[in-house]
């Protein structure tokens, strides 16, 4: 089963990964940066005289991506012929010790098609936490091209992703298993084994990439991001954040907000939200979309493969394939069978974007006829591993980047009594990411903070698109981190429908919306709503 490059980006892109965690992440303070935060990094006059400012970014045609990065053919150009350029920037190590340790950044660039009216360079982050944007954006860059009216595209490999100082943790045989157990364990024996598994995975990313641990999180990331724009030569940053993106545009504009130019933050993470509390709420958002897709499947009548005369019944017919599956896994991939998790990973998958709701049907048909296939190249697109076996770096960065983060551990015990609530979210979704709470127990790095701090007075006026329908993102999120930024900077508009993010639904309202602000500065009216 061959996983299309669109599919496959888009499982990058996407914000949540349902395991190990969840990717929405709480985010940085001042407060909980504490000491690691850094002169360096604290504003941008303090990095004025160093010479990592000063630094020329040497830019040469793209190769292809390395595993890590999730392999494949080099970037072909855009419409037109225009290249993507590659080049690596450094940055500390350790912020708070600036003249120590560097580590180099992967970028990447489509250079604007006017460069009279250049206003600079438009930086992407595309979600996860732990997408490659050198890979991304690529894949991308066609829905994103109006932009390149007036800016070079940009994107780049968080610390701990990709090409910069990628973390790694355990083998690709080893990732197989991890993802093939049983991540709903509902007896003594499988919690043992699920607990077991966790301790291995955390062990393995500390004796393999244990220098790099303590310095992937998003504080870090963000003045990364200033370091970034000065040495791209913009006095301002431009910045276009998807998902946990928002989440690290948000930090920015907390930590750099004289910094901030034209931003745009789209299919919103909710910074007032722990990791359990966004976790929980992307059971609900997981529900939502699962809801619209069983309407969906009942409105078109004997149209959808899947039994059922109600979106009740059409769900009921899912939830029995995924206990069946706890009992007896099939035939999959190869000599790789569908396990439950696997195929509720699968399921996940389906319902980033409206477009893939096909596939899900498609998928959970075949699966119940005895066919895993199509859900196990679900599950594998969102995991990270191709058709060789190999895993890129996202998820294990994922969990890198949250646990650096995040203060929040959890027992076997406070776990079990969180589930009923998550159970009570959504039946499908409750039990797998009620677990996922407990993907930083072990690990060997104390988390950063509670919740973000995204005020950010001062800043320039940063757009905040909600998605009604996203189940990754939930719609709360965007009027929550409009209120955080502060009055004066957050403005939020809607977009009414579904799947993950608005502006690469292809909603011309949106894009309209979008483009008139980054490449004429016209700020939407507050309560803007496309549909």
């Amino acid at each position: 089963m061959r996983t299309s490059p669109a599919l496959r980006a888009a499982a990058l892109a996407a914000v949540t990964v349902l395991l190990p965690i969840t990717a929405c992440s709480s985010g940085g303070t001042e407060e909980g940066a504490g000491p690691r935060s850094s002169p360096l990094a604290a504003n941008a006059a303090a990095t004025d005289s160093d010479d990592l400012v000063s630094q020329q970014l040497t830019w040469k045609p793209c190769p292809a991506p390395v595993p890590a990065q999730g392999g494949g053919k080099a970037p072909t150009p855009l419409p037109g012929g225009t290249p993507w350029e590659c080049s690596f920037m450094r940055a500390p190590l350790d912020y708070a010790n600036p003249d120590g340790k560097t580590i180099q950044l992967a970028l990447i660039r489509a250079r604007a098609e006017n460069q009279d009216k250049r206003i600079g360079s438009l930086v992407f982050n595309f979600g996860g936490p732990g997408a490659s944007g050198v890979a991304t954006l690529p894949a991308f860059g066609k829905d994103y091209d109006k932009l390149r009216a007036r800016y070079d595209l940009v994107s780049f490999d968080p610390r701990g992703v990709g090409r910069s100082a990628g973390v790694r943790c355990e083998s690709d045989k080893q990732l197989d298993a991890r993802y093939e157990l049983d991540g709903t364990p509902d007896t003594p024996a499988e919690v043992k084994t699920f607990v077991e598994s966790t301790r291995t995975f955390a062990d393995a990313c500390e004796r393999n990439s244990g220098t790099q641990l303590p310095h992937v999180g998003t504080t870090e990331a963000a003045r990364d991001m200033d370091l970034m724009r000065q040495v791209l030569g913009d006095k301002k940053l431009y910045y276009f954040g998807i998902s946990y993106g928002t989440e690290l545009g948000g930090v920015y504009a907390h930590l750099f907000p004289k910094n901030v130019g034209r931003a745009v933050l789209d299919a919103v993470v909710n910074p007032t939200q722990t990791s359990e509390q966004a976790s929980l709420g992307q059971a609900k958002g997981f529900q939502l979309a699962l809801d619209n897709f069983a309407q969906d499947c009942v409105d078109r009548g004997d149209n959808c493969r899947l039994a059922g005369a109600t979106p009740e019944e059409v769900q009921q017919g899912i939830s029995n394939l995924l206990d069946s599956l706890e009992k007896k896994p099939i035939e999959g991939i190869g000599p790789r069978r569908l396990t439950q998790t696997l195929a509720t990973t699968g399921i996940a998958t389906a319902l980033y974007s409206r477009a893939t709701w096909p596939l899900l049907e498609q998928g959970v048909d075949e699966a119940e006829g005895g066919s895993g296939a199509l859900l196990l190249a679900l599950a594998d697109s969102l995991n990270g591993r191709s058709e060789d076996g190999r895993y890129d770096n996202s998820m294990t960065a994922n969990t890198a980047i949250n646990c650096a983060d995040s203060k929040q551990r959890f027992t076997v015990d406070q776990t079990e009594d969180r589930l009923p609530e998550f159970r009570s979210a959504s039946k499908i979704f409750g039990d797998y990411l009620g677990w996922g709470l407990m993907a930083c127990t072990d690990w060997p790095v104390a988390g950063a903070w509670e919740t973000p701090d995204v005020s950010a007075p001062g800043a320039a006026p940063i757009l905040v698109i909600g998605n009604t329908g996203d189940p990754a993102t939930p719609y709360e999120g965007a009027e929550a981190m409009t209120k955080a930024l502060g009055e004066g900077v957050g403005v939020q508009m809607t977009y009414k429908g579904q799947g993950h993010g608005a502006y690469n639904s292809g909603n011309a309202c949106v894009q309209k919306a979008v483009g008139g602000y980054l490449l004429d500065g016209k700020v939407p009216a507050a309560g803007t709503v496309c549909q």
